[in-house]
């Protein structure tokens, strides 16, 4: 989203520049559609791929029913129990931070130590193999 609207310091200010008028509360941003919302801002990659997130303190946090919103719209949809996503969530209490109770966040110093599909990634799909 940052390419496409360069005031976008971080994230979280998609929704200050979409109150303030400088953007429109939904649209396309390069190759993804958003959607922004109360206190938070829904993405959908061109792969139909949904990432619905809210902000808290300017960081974006996702609790467990947009964690498993993400996983049934995976390419290969999984649907986890909350127990699963409890214990996903416990096996990546080094890289997560809980900002509110039951609201989660990769904090800064971790997030650009990961990617998509790295080790977070795998990590998280030996916790849903009880791994």
């Amino acid at each position: 989203m940052r390419e496409a609207f360069p005031a976008l310091e971080r994230l979280a200010d998609v929704l200050m520049l979409a109150r303030s008028g400088q953007i429109s509360r939904s649209g396309e941003a390069g190759r993804y559609s958003y959607l922004v919302h109360g206190r938070g801002c829904r993405m959908i990659s061109p792969d139909g791929v949904d990432v619905d997130v809210d902000f808290f303190g300017g960081v974006a946090a996702f609790d467990f029913w947009r964690l498993r919103c993400y996983g049934q719209n995976l390419p290969t949809p999984v649907d986890p129990t909350t127990e699963e996503l409890r214990g996903a969530i416990e096996n990546l209490k080094d890289v997560l931070a809980e900002v509110s109770p039951g609201w989660f966040t990769v904090p800064p110093e971790v997030e650009g130590c990961f990617h998509v599909g790295d080790e977070v990634g795998e990590r998280a799909a030996g916790a849903e193999a009880g791994g």
